[in-house]
Order: structure tokens, then C-alpha cells, then sequence
């Protein structure tokens, strides 16, 4: 430990942490819902008393929603890792003296000796005793064929390949980013965490540097490098891949499917990891990278092996790390859009890395990591899941999470995704996004300007931690961001209009794709941004929407919005009063709104604030009435496939832009489709049916026609069937 805190790399470590409080998402108690709940309004008491029977949030988990808002200025909590690298030898800082801190009872083992353990252990031989009975294939070949594939799954850590990584990262890092900044006050507690019982670090996902950066950031504060779980998709890559392998990777399939010795396999090999406490096992709680720049519904299966040597008592705790990365520009925003508009996603090779050399010329300005508050898992699960439920059946039997586990992994998921949200740090080039997407297709520099700033005090007076520039003029602010993304913008006598610009003479459905892929590069820096406004500007467009002042016809449109776009943003489960109370607390410290505790009012100087804020979300409201509006017309409502849907409703959507009947192109967004697939699932508005082939989806026009009706106000679009390309 002493030798941690006087790391060769990061002298003085210890000495140089700002004390900060990492603190989960703040979701403070509005005065108004207090004052009518205290009066007896039935209404109320009805929702808090179903919503305090269904929640899981334990004491421990309310613990994460303070009362009080702790942030403190996080900007003075981080260091650049680059300044140090610009002024020193990279090949001294490769290989130096490497003194990780490791877990308390690690008992060290090799790589191949945790392959024997894995295969040794019961729930792998039970699994194989069970399908030796089912195929009447010999054990011993079924051994044989678990021992493949621990053989391709397996990581194979030399610290020599890491040290080779450091100093390649290093070279790479200096050339693509002007900062790489990290909350030292987060590694301090990690150090502490790691020391003290296994971790499990849940990065966010926007790009393929993050799993790279964190073990980099790892190795330069002499942490225990992460294992990480890696797509298969990287054994493709030839050299590359075995020295990811080696660099503490395993690599695991994307879909298990029904194959019970894969399933086996993989969880017995993360779950030995843990229980041992061999090093902090990394995966990404969503799943894959997010294209759009907003985050992702949380993926649970790799979460409930992750916490199940908990659950069964094999562990006495373990610690959940939430890290928040933060892009200044991210690398891959061109091949997101192309990606979003039905464009194959390209093979991860070799050959394609060595093509992608050439954006080591490129700027891609600052890079943010914060480490979150590790947040126990003992202390989540107490009084939310019943562990005596594991001693009813021998361990080594695999199992399917109960009702009441499953429903305590989706709220750890959820609030693992809320507090990544909740530390991430957004650039001045994300306000700016905001503003351009909502004032396209151009608007004068100086109103870009006026309107940035503008947002720039709502955001951080709803908790939005800034990165704006100190002792820099806001104009040289604006327009240093607008030369950072000459791929997106450009500037046109004193206009901003988008690089893919299109005249009204020049519409056609192929230059209206291409345009397109400029408004979801902007658009996905707006996202950025999102999770900041969402709950008062769901408030906001309730209370447009209901045609109404009275506080439950507000409540109960934003209930419904809340539904339908539950895919579309995170909101924790349970959580739908909260969610109200927040937003509405914000709109009224931000001063859009007046009330009393049974009516709502927009303010005299709200106006501005709540039209912007119905704008922002606008792009979204447009875009899933389009596609109930398709779904009325179509001619398809029994045997649609989802192919088959995105494909008639980008056609769909194409024409009525066209038209000009559809102002906003994020429609065209597979994303969006996607989740309004989900949605409309969720709603009974579709009904998924399994074929020999697939799935279809079966279409109920009257609940169709309700969701749009919700979504008011209605958008008028040409017919389904004459919108053919």
C-alpha cells in the first residue's frame, strides 16, 4: 500500500486528491408533492402507496438519491494524464516499476491454473453429466469440447504485452487527445475498494478506446489490471487479438442461445475470478457501444453472474464501480450515423486498424474518466432479495434468476446506468449540438452564442457539470468547438449551417440521407445531454399535452410519456413519482413554472424555458407519431417483420421529409425504430409472435391510434401506400 501511494509514476499521489463527495443521482423531494400529499389528496396517497409496495429500493439505495445536492466542484478533482506523458519518456513510463495494489485474500494463480479450476468445478461437471445423459455423448468429449472453448475464451495476461501497450497507448493517446483527465479522488477509493473485496467496474460505452483507456488509466496509477469481457469479434483480428488476450481480455460469444456448456463455461470462469478476487473483472452494463450517444437499457445477464457469488454466500461483499467516460469528439461519430442509416457495421480486422492510422492526424480534443463511488452490493441487496432462496438448492445447479432477483438486478442495472449518467461531463460542443439541432438549417453565429450560454446556466442549474474553459472569451470558446467539428458544421457568412447542407432544389431521397448523416452526428452530441432534461422537459410537454393546469391531468400524461419512452431513456424502475416530483422541482427552481399543491402555472418569464425544452425532446415526440401514423396506413398489420418494418418506415419517412410533412430527420435512426418497436410491444399496440423463421408482429390499429393520440399534437404525413421508393 505504501508503495501505491509513492507510485514511480504518479508521485505525491496520495497528497495531491482533492476531497470530493462521489455521490449517486439527485432526485430531491418537491415542496408541492409534500404539501399535497400532507393534505390529503387521494390521488397522491394512491401512487406513493402502490409505488412504496412494488419499489426495490432498499435504505441502502434511497442512500444514492440524497436529499441534498453533495457535488462539489469536480473540476479541481482531475488530473491530465497527458501532461505528464508530453514531458517525459514513454518508454521509462512502459517499464517501470509495476506494484499493484491487489484484493486482501488473493491466493496468485496463472492463467492455465484458473482454466483448471474452472473446468474442475461442479457446476461445470454437473452441466456435463447432465448433457452426456441428454445426447448420450461420452463425458470425456464433452470435457473435451468445454476445455475448447475455456481455450478460446480464456485471458492470458503477461505483464510484458502490457508493458508493449503502454508504451504503443501512450504514443497513440499523445497524438489523438489534447487531455486525458481523471478524478484522482475516485482512484484513491478504488484503490481502497480492490483491497478490500472482489470489484466489478462498469464503464460507459460510446467508443472502442474506453475498455483501452481504462486499463491504461490502471496501469499508470499501479491498479490490478481489469480482466475484461470482450466480444468474439476481436479473435478476428489477427496478431491484435492474442495480444488483447494477453492485456487481460476474454472473449465471449454475443448470444449463448440454448447451449448450456457455453452458458456453464462462461459463468463459472467469471464468477472463479471474483470469488478469488484474481483482479476486478470490466464488462459494459449496456451491452455494446451506444451509437447515439444517449445511454442504453442495461443488459442483466452478465450482471447476475457478475453478483451471484454474492447471492449464494461465497463472498461476504463485492463492490460495483460506476465509471462515467466522457468524449470531448468521439472517433467513431461518422460511422455511428452510417451505422444508424441501415449502413453494415464494418468487421473489426487487422487491415482495417492499420487503414484507420490516418486519424492520428486528427484532433479529438479531451478525454474525461470518473471513477464513481464503489457501491456495495450487500448493502443494495439488503432487504430487496431473499439470498436463503440460494441454500434451497445445491449451488453447482445452474438456475434461472427468481422474480424478486431479477427485479433487484434490472434496479442495480438501471442506477449503475443512472450514476454513469449523473458524473459524466459535458462539453461546451454538446450545448452547442442542442442549440443547432433546434434551429436548423442554419442560424446566425451571435444567436448561437446568446442561446449557448443561455443553456449553459439552465444545465448547471439542473445539476449538468460543465467543462467550460476558464479565462477564455465564450466567443473564442464557441468558436475553437465549431473548428473541432468541421465535419459537422462549418460556417457560412456569419451562418452555422450543417457540413451536408441541402437546398430545397436539391431534395431527393438520396441527398436527404446524406444530410441526414450530419443531423445524427449533431444529434448524438445533443444526446450527450439529455439525461440532464429529461424528467422537466416530460413534464413540460405533459403539461402541453394534457390541455389542462391541474396537477393530476399533468401527472397522469407524464405517466403515459414516462411508458413510451422508458426505452429511450433510463429512469429507474418505480421510480415514475420521483421522476415527476424532479422535474417539476426543476422547473420551478429554474423559475419556467408557479403552482400550488392541485394546480400548475408557467411562469411570466417560463415561456422561453418551456418552449425550448418541448423542442429538445420534439425530434422524438415527431418521430415515434410517424411511425404510429405508418402503422395506421400500412397495409401489413398481421405478418410484419421487423426488417420489413424499418425498411417500409425509412421509405416512409424519406417521402414525407420530401413533402416537408416531417421536420425532424432523426426518424430515419434504426435506433429509433427500434425502441419505438419496443414501445409500441410494451403498449399492446403490437403483438410479437414467433414463427419457424423469426418473429412478426401482429398490428392493433386502435391502440396504435391512442399512442398517437398521446403524442399530440398530431403531424400530418402522406399515406402509407403512396410512399414507395
Amino acid at each position: 500500500r505504501e508503495a501505491c501511494a509513492r507510485s514511480p509514476a504518479r508521485p505525491g499521489l496520495l497528497s495531491r486528491m482533492s476531497v470530493l463527495s462521489c455521490v449517486g443521482p439527485w432526485s430531491p423531494r418537491s415542496p408541492f408533492l409534500v404539501e399535497a400529499a400532507g393534505k390529503g389528496s387521494h390521488y397522491y396517497e394512491t401512487q406513493m402507496s402502490h409505488l412504496a409496495t412494488v419499489s426495490m429500493a432498499s435504505p441502502a439505495m434511497e442512500s444514492l438519491y440524497p436529499q441534498k445536492d453533495m457535488t462539489l466542484n469536480k473540476r479541481d478533482g482531475f488530473e491530465d494524464l497527458m501532461e505528464e506523458r508530453r514531458h517525459s519518456s514513454d518508454l521509462r513510463y512502459a517499464m517501470r516499476y509495476y506494484t499493484p495494489v491487489l484484493y486482501k485474500d488473493l491466493v496468485p494463480r496463472t492463467p492455465s491454473a484458473l482454466k483448471s479450476i474452472v473446468l474442475k468445478s461442479d457446476q461445470v461437471q454437473y452441466v456435463i453429466k447432465q448433457l452426456s445423459k441428454e445426447t448420450g455423448e461420452s463425458p470425456d468429449i464433452i470435457s473435451d469440447e468445454a476445455s475448447d472453448i475455456l481455450e478460446k475464451m480464456g485471458h492470458g495476461l503477461r505483464l510484458s504485452v502490457v508493458r508493449f501497450f503502454a508504451f504503443t497507448l501512450s504514443k497513440i493517446f499523445k497524438a489523438l487527445f489534447q487531455k486525458v483527465r481523471v478524478n484522482e479522488e475516485g482512484i484513491h477509493k478504488l484503490h481502497q475498494a480492490i483491497q478490500e473485496y472482489p470489484v466489478v467496474l462498469l464503464p460507459s460505452h460510446r467508443s472502442y478506446i474506453d475498455f483501452l483507456m481504462l486499463s491504461y488509466i490502471m496501469y499508470t496509477y499501479d491498479l490490478c489490471l481489469p480482466v475484461i469481457a470482450a466480444g468474439m469479434d476481436f479473435m478476428g483480428m489477427k496478431i491484435v487479438g492474442e495480444m488483447l488476450r494477453m492485456s487481460g481480455a476474454f472473449f465471449i460469444r454475443r448470444s449463448f442461445g440454448a447451449d448450456k456448456l457455453y452458458w456453464a463455461v462462461f459463468s463459472e470462469y467469471v464468477k472463479t475470478i471474483l470469488r478469488n478476487g484474481d483482479a476486478p473483472v470490466e464488462f459494459f452494463v449496456e451491452g455494446t457501444r451506444s451509437r447515439t450517444g444517449k445511454s442504453l437499457i442495461p443488459k442483466l445477464g452478465l450482471l447476475n453472474i457478475a453478483i451471484e457469488p454474492f447471492l449464494m454466500g461465497e463472498v461476504f461483499d463485492m463492490y460495483l464501480v460506476p465509471i462515467s467516460i466522457s468524449y470531448e469528439r468521439i472517433l467513431e461519430e461518422s460511422l455511428y450515423a452510417h451505422e444508424l442509416l441501415g449502413v453494415p457495421k464494418p468487421k473489426e480486422s487487422t487491415s482495417g486498424l492499420l487503414k484507420a492510422r490516418k486519424i492520428l492526424s486528427e484532433n479529438f480534443g479531451s478525454i474525461h474518466v470518473y471513477f464513481g463511488q464503489p457501491v456495495s452490493v450487500r448493502s443494495l441487496a439488503t432487504g430487496t432479495v431473499r439470498r436463503s432462496q440460494y441454500n434451497l438448492v445445491p449451488r453447482h445447479i445452474p438456475r434461472k434468476p427468481s422474480g424478486d432477483v431479477y427485479r433487484f438486478l434490472d434496479a442495480v442495472g438501471h442506477r449503475m446506468v443512472i450514476l454513469q449518467q449523473k458524473n459524466m461531463v459535458i462539453s461546451p460542443w454538446a450545448l452547442m449540438a442542442t442549440v443547432i439541432i433546434q434551429n436548423l438549417p442554419s442560424l446566425p453565429l451571435s444567436d448561437l452564442t446568446r442561446q449557448t450560454l443561455w443553456l449553459k446556466a439552465i444545465a448547471e442549474a439542473f445539476g449538468a457539470f460543465i467543462d467550460w474553459p476558464r479565462n477564455v472569451t465564450n466567443d473564442k470558446v464557441i468558436r475553437s468547438s465549431l473548428v473541432l467539428r468541421r465535419s459537422i458544421v462549418k460556417t457560412v457568412k456569419d451562418q452555422v449551417v450543417l457540413c451536408q447542407e441541402v437546398t430545397p432544389a436539391e431534395f431527393t431521397v438520396e441527398n436527404i440521407f446524406k444530410y441526414t448523416v450530419s443531423v445524427l452526428m449533431c444529434a448524438s452530441y445533443r444526446n450527450q445531454i439529455l439525461h440532464v432534461f429529461v424528467r422537466p422537459a416530460l413534464v413540460t410537454i405533459a403539461f402541453q399535452n394534457a390541455h389542462s393546469c391541474r396537477r393530476e391531468d399533468v401527472y397522469s400524461c407524464f405517466s403515459y410519456l414516462h411508458k413510451v419512452f422508458s426505452d429511450e431513456f433510463i429512469f429507474l424502475p418505480g421510480d415514475l413519482v420521483k421522476d415527476f416530483d424532479e422535474g417539476l422541482y426543476l422547473l420551478v427552481k429554474s423559475g419556467a413554472i408557479q403552482g400550488s399543491h392541485t394546480d400548475i402555472y408557467i411562469s411570466e418569464k417560463g415561456g422561453v424555458t418551456i418552449s425550448f425544452l418541448s423542442d429538445m425532446f420534439r425530434p422524438f415526440l415527431e418521430g415515434y407519431q410517424v411511425i404510429c401514423k405508418y402503422l395506421q396506413c400500412t397495409e401489413h398489420t398481421d405478418h410484419l417483420t421487423e426488417k420489413k418494418f424499418i425498411s417500409e418506415i425509412r421509405s416512409y419517412a424519406a417521402e414525407n421529409i420530401l413533402t416537408g410533412a416531417i421536420k425532424y430527420n432523426e426518424v430515419l435512426s434504426v435506433d429509433m425504430q427500434k425502441n419505438a418497436l419496443a414501445a409500441l410491444a410494451r403498449l399492446g399496440a403490437m403483438e410479437k409472435l414467433k414463427i419457424a423463421n423469426g418473429n412478426v408482429y401482429k398490428v392493433n390499429k386502435q391502440v396504435v391510434t391512442k399512442v398517437a393520440n398521446m403524442l399530440a399534437p398530431t403531424i400530418p404525413v402522406k399515406n402509407a401506400t403512396a410512399a414507395r421508393l
